[in-house]
């Protein structure tokens, strides 16, 4: 049975799950959601716990007999098992089947379950364990929050503990906080340890939050698409910052202009951009943001970027090009912002 994240708590009020699965890449959440199944636990008599962590050679067998070994002093048992990389495996794979078909019930008796994920690609969430475990779990599948989602949900955590902030605030924050979910969270806090109850200005924000932005080379072409520029900026900014590695981040840049390339060709004959979309694979957050950005770059700006590309390749090899002048990253940022440009 899979259940929202927003709807755990009506459901955990009625009763508990022989068994749990949360899965998400965000770890606050999934931290703050394993929290709300562990406190539930242990107000229904759960008192021992146990953590398992499947890596490269745990043995799938010690799941079933941690489930079946009794409690020395007969006390319920709280399993975690932890799969940092959401690949149990062959062997694995048909040890969950098993382990979860083993789990049905309407309640927990002597024992509870609770399985963490990552995130699971769309190849795994077809699986037959992934199958099994949604078909006789409580399942418990955590989005990621977006860029566009971010102020709205700081606005959510400060409303809880009696504070607020207007748009611009709001907006400084998630430039601070962007990528880095659990860092917010802390900068969140620290406000209400600062200030009073009430609305908080943006000088109050600006002189307690940190930058602690993270930057990810894959939302980059996000931020390219949208044409937001100082944005595009700052992540080229934060990934140099970093040490994220030159070349990486030069096939991201070329990725994108590429793909565009492809769109901006395909459109100029006809062919409809959703057809398009769904052939190249492209989903989520960037399909949304592809229409305006194919509307807006020239199929020859494009090229003469992907001309570019090759020379901003020399540069990181250390040779010389010829239409850029500086280092490797001034030469990316002209790149970037050929398809953010308005």
């Amino acid at each position: 049975m899979q259940v929202r994240a927003d709807a755990l708590d009506a459901h955990l009020e009625k009763s508990l799950a022989p068994l749990y699965v949360i899965s998400s890449d965000e770890q606050l959440l999934l931290l703050e959601t394993a929290d709300r199944i562990r406190a539930k636990a242990r107000t229904a008599g759960f008192s021992e716990r146990e953590v398992l962590i499947a890596e490269r050679y745990f043995k799938w067998g010690e799941l079933q007999s941690v489930q079946q070994s009794m409690s020395l002093f007969g006390d319920r048992k709280l399993i975690e098992l932890r799969i940092p990389n959401g690949k149990p495996g062959k062997e694995g794979g048909q040890a969950l089947q098993d382990y979860a078909a083993a789990c049905v019930g309407s309640e927990a008796g002597d024992t509870l379950t609770m399985i963490t994920l990552p995130k699971l690609d769309w190849a795994t969430q077809k699986s037959a364990w992934v199958t099994a475990l949604q078909r006789h779990a409580v399942y418990v599948e955590i989005p990621n929050i977006e860029r566009h989602q971010l102020g709205s949900w700081i606005g959510q955590r400060l409303a809880a503990q009696g504070q607020s902030a207007d748009k611009h605030a709001l907006e400084f924050m998630v430039d601070r906080v962007e990528g880095n979910l659990l860092a917010a969270h802390q900068e969140i806090r620290k406000l209400s340890l600062l200030y009073p109850d009430g609305r908080l200005s943006l000088d109050q924000i600006q002189d307690a939050v940190l930058n602690v932005a993270r930057s990810d080379v894959f939302k980059l072409s996000e931020a390219m698409l949208s044409g937001d520029v100082s944005r595009v900026t700052r992540m080229l900014d934060g990934l140099k910052g970093e040490g994220e590695a030159l070349p990486l981040v030069l096939w991201a840049v070329s990725e994108e202009i590429r793909t565009l390339l492809k769109l901006k060709i395909g459109s100029d004959e006809g062919r409809p951009l959703a057809a398009m979309l769904k052939e190249y694979r492209i989903w989520g957050p960037r399909e949304r943001l592809m229409a305006p950005a194919v509307s807006r770059v020239k199929i020859a700006s494009l090229r003469d970027a992907l001309s570019k590309a090759a020379q901003v390749d020399r540069m990181i090899k250390g040779l010389r090009a010829k239409d850029f002048a500086g280092d490797a990253w001034d030469a990316l940022l002209q790149l970037a912002l050929v398809v953010a440009r308005k």
